[in-house]
């Protein structure tokens, strides 16, 4: 049985709560996110290069990535296009249902509280993202909107994925930004 094959039930057995794994399930879940977050960071690559803020998204069910998804507010001068919302209205058109039960989303950056309420109205499991958000974070910098007790739904949430990576392409863009002010 090829590697591939063997991951995507392993993350999906550590999600649902499984503590006692060993050392290798955990590095294969650990390649597992580092997989689809590269997947999110091409998104965020094709919003750099259309001069928008360098945040991708993927929404993925069974190993399978069924929705992604990167800025283009600018672009279409809409305020709800980011990367978040693009992928989560991609996933429930392939899915057929704006319930995304067993999926989860990885993002570059940790979610604003538009992208954080999509993200539970959309019942997705689990939000795992990169770099976090000081400044407008719901995933618990500014807010905790994810996990809120308060909510009728909460996600799980990793955070620190292929976190420098993340991180860099927003300071590299904003550093972009300064220079040509």
């Amino acid at each position: 049985m090829s590697r591939q094959l063997i991951l995507p039930k392993l993350c999906v057995t550590i999600l649902k709560g499984i503590k006692n794994r060993t050392y290798f399930e955990t590095w294969d879940v650990v390649l597992l996110y580092e997989e689809f977050m590269r997947e999110a960071l091409k998104e965020a690559q094709k919003a750099y290069d259309l001069d928008e803020v360098p945040i991708g998204a993927v929404v993925v069910k069974d190993g399978e990535i069924i929705g992604r998804g990167h800025n283009l507010r600018e672009k279409d001068q809409d305020p709800t296009l980011h990367a978040e919302i693009i992928a989560i209205a991609n996933a429930a058109r392939a899915a057929k249902s704006w319930r995304l039960t067993g999926c989860d989303i990885y993002v570059t950056i940790e979610p604003c509280p538009m992208c954080a309420g999509a993200m539970i109205q959309g019942r997705l499991d689990s939000l795992i993202f990169g770099a976090k958000d000081p400044k407008g974070g719901c995933a618990g910098s500014l807010y905790d909107l994810v996990r809120d007790q308060r909510f009728n739904h909460r996600l799980e949430v990793i955070d620190g994925v292929l976190e420098d990576e993340c991180g860099q392409l927003m300071t590299d863009f904003f550093r972009e930004k300064r220079k040509h002010r």
